[in-house]
């Protein structure tokens, strides 16, 4: 994974790259050439590629690997304060607990907005079917944490056990007590 290091480095060439673009431009201006427009085109799309690769310089960029979260989906997010992700209805509710861990640190985001509390809400659920041809929702747990701070130390996990003892016995690997 690149590193903000590795940007800077890639900022400085494209720098350097969109100073010959631009002198060569002007180049063309001056002797008349065919291409000049174009190149007034290249030159500012190499203005651009400079400027996002040092935005990407000072912004680290971080993904936290929670330990024994299980692979979940993200079925809704209201690109405010609620989200859904969907999860195999063989979960346990230890991987559901670091499952919504990891799902409240992928998806947070500064430029979500908040409601009254100032809370991302993300729930999780599974689909049953208690009979053929027949498919439920069912909701395992959620996970709240701050909008405002990446690293909240106080993600408040609820587990929803009456649901999880409504899952069909051999869809469940081993759940505890």
């Amino acid at each position: 994974m690149p590193t903000t290091a590795d940007f800077l480095i890639a900022t400085k060439w494209s720098g350097i790259l969109t100073l010959v673009c631009a002198a060569l431009t002007v180049l063309m201006f001056v002797f008349q050439w065919g291409v000049r427009f174009r190149f007034v085109g290249v030159t500012g799309f190499m203005g651009v590629l400079t400027v996002g690769f040092f935005a990407l310089g000072l912004v680290p960029l971080t993904h936290t690997i929670i330990p024994g979260a299980t692979h979940f989906s993200l079925i809704y997010d209201s690109g405010a304060s609620q989200a859904v992700i969907s999860v195999s209805p063989k979960i346990t509710q230890s991987e559901l607990d670091a499952t919504l861990r990891q799902a409240a640190s992928d998806l947070f985001s500064f430029g979500r907005l908040g409601g009254a509390d100032e809370q991302l809400t993300i729930r999780a659920r599974t689909v049953i079917h208690p009979e053929v041809g027949q498919s439920v929702p069912l909701y395992l747990g959620e996970a709240k944490r701050s909008l405002r701070e990446r690293e909240d130390s106080d993600i408040a996990i609820k587990i929803y056990a009456q649901n999880f003892a409504r899952l069909p016995q051999g869809e469940t690997a081993s759940r505890p007590s």
